[in-house]
């Protein structure tokens, strides 16, 4: 789904039972993440008796969450990212053009939604979507880019990459 420049990607959908005197009562709760394809992604999480009113809320969360990810070329990672969040980790490598991405679930609605094109990228541990994305955002968050680094050690982005290269 697209809305004003935001791709809007439901992750997961959850049923949840309460039982009372009378039976039961059912809600849900959605998980979604939005992005623009420019390197903005948030997650939010939305309860209530039906599904439509939990992805709603759900979605306005996540754009109040948007954080910026510094991506190479605009299409892939800047270097290889392994992250964990309880049980759920995550491990992210940067592709060549043309490889697309080779990823699952929860992975493959962030990096749609973010606009990664060429990454591959692998879910180990846990498979709740919960866990796998805040590990994910945490491991993209923990990314730096050679401008970042160049900035903070007061040398030219090129010493940086040369340096990388050399390894």
């Amino acid at each position: 789904m697209k809305d004003n420049g935001f791709i809007e990607k439901l992750v997961a959908i959850n049923r949840i039972t309460k039982v009372v005197k009378g039976g039961r009562r059912f809600g849900f709760a959605a998980l979604v993440v939005v992005g623009d394809k420019k390197g903005s992604i948030g997650i939010g999480k939305g309860k209530s008796k039906q599904v439509p009113d939990a992805i709603k809320k759900a979605t306005e969360m996540a754009k109040k969450s948007m954080i910026k990810i510094p991506l190479k070329d605009g299409r892939t990672l800047h270097h290889d990212i392994y992250s964990k969040n309880g049980s759920g980790k995550v491990l992210m490598r940067s592709a060549p053009t043309g490889t697309g991405i080779i990823a699952g679930g929860a992975v493959r609605a962030v990096c749609e939604a973010l606009g990664i094109q060429d990454v591959v990228a692998k879910s180990l541990g846990s498979a709740n979507p919960h866990n796998v994305l805040k590990a994910l955002i945490s491991g993209l968050k923990s990314q730096s880019s050679p401008k970042y680094l160049s900035a903070l050690r007061g040398k030219t982005i090129s010493e940086i990459i040369r340096k990388r290269e050399t390894k």
